[in-house]
């Protein structure tokens, strides 16, 4: 079959290797669709710590059970069946950890990962593993869901878990810098879950930022490659601030912006990680100390998280079908990581 391999930095290829067999406490899975995010290109060329190459990529997943291992149903209380559609959660907690133990699978300790430790979708077939299974990571599509939609409730869930910690309430005025896949998500939740006020959608990329406010049209585009935008978000609040900020890009100046323009008891979610070589920013602690600002990090969800973006996407209150502007045949794989990396897509989907 197919499968897209990580071997080292700058060297991943596509190739053939056999299919991979079933384990008794393990389910196959046909690959129907394996989407594509940012980290999937710093991967590309950065490496990740947890990949032990060779390995194959690929961690936004729906597909087809084509096999169940013999003792699946009777280990995990499933009733799983060849033929059933199935979303695959990314993030893996251990289920045992302090963190497990107290419902905080979000930033389980001894997380490991699809497409890191466990080959991911970026093939013809691949196997749930175990510990996926173990705690109910294996999530039944709905009828009305396509694959593709399903494939994104993973990227979905990790934004649910971030607005999950930042309380948002009816009305709030709301900040998203970045307007790549998921920064839409976040509006397109703020207000179908959430009701939220006024939405600001900011990027440096005019081009992204008109293509994605055409889809979730935000109350003001700000491009924040020729508008000054603490200045921008400050004059459209009438000097008070947004009440929420998030940060779903991984630049440092967006944070130092997130802090200068949120308003009195604002909250900010630090969504995108900063880039290793430069992870640190500058910040008044007195603007946080005297405005009463609440800073969350968010980066990752548990498999709850995966759940509610499927009952978002079915029930319609979150949609996200428009969003996937590209469609890639999995010999193509590689055209969609540029597309990823040039900014020229919402979502990128790859079916093999």
């Amino acid at each position: 079959m197919k499968a897209l391999r990580y071997y080292a930095p700058e060297d991943i290829r596509l190739e053939d290797i056999p299919e991979p067999e079933c384990g008794p406490d393990e389910i196959k899975l046909r690959v129907r669709n394996c989407s594509t995010c940012g980290t999937d290109v710093k991967i590309r060329h950065n490496g990740h710590q947890n990949l032990t190459p060779p390995r194959t990529l690929g961690h936004e997943i729906a597909g087809e059970i084509a096999e169940v291992g013999s003792a699946v149903n009777e280990l995990y209380g499933t009733q799983w069946q060849v033929g059933d559609r199935a979303q695959v959660i990314a993030a893996v907690p251990c289920g045992k950890c302090h963190e497990c133990g107290r419902g905080w699978m979000a930033v389980c300790q001894n997380q490991t990962s699809v497409g890191y430790q466990y080959d991911g979708g970026f093939a013809e077939y691949m196997i749930v593993p175990s510990q996926v299974l173990r705690v109910d990571g294996l999530n039944k599509i709905p009828d009305n869901v396509g694959y593709a939609e399903a494939s994104a409730a993973e990227p979905f869930a990790c934004a649910i878990n971030a607005q999950e910690l930042l309380g948002i309430e009816a009305g709030d005025t709301v900040v998203v810098f970045g307007a790549g896949p998921i920064g839409c998500m976040h509006i397109r939740i703020a207000r179908g879950v959430h009701r939220c006020g006024p939405v600001f959608l900011v990027d440096v990329n005019a081009d992204r930022l008109r293509m994605s406010a055409d889809a979730v049209q935000p109350d003001e585009v700000i491009d924040a490659s020729r508008t000054d935008v603490v200045a921008r978000v400050m004059e459209l609040t009438g000097g008070r601030g947004a009440d929420v900020v998030i940060t779903a890009t991984a630049a440092n100046v967006t944070q130092e912006q997130a802090i200068a323009i949120a308003a009195r008891n604002g909250r900010i979610s630090f969504f995108g990680g900063l880039p290793k070589t430069n992870p640190t920013i500058t910040c008044d602690s007195n603007v946080v100390h005297y405005r009463q600002l609440h800073i969350h990090g968010a980066n990752g969800s548990a498999p709850e998280h995966n759940k509610r973006a499927l009952e978002y996407i079915s029930t319609g209150q979150v949609p996200v079908e428009d969003l996937i502007t590209h469609r890639i045949h999995l010999g193509n794989v590689l055209d969609a990581f540029s597309i990823v990396e040039n900014g020229e897509a919402i979502k990128v989907t790859v079916e093999p």
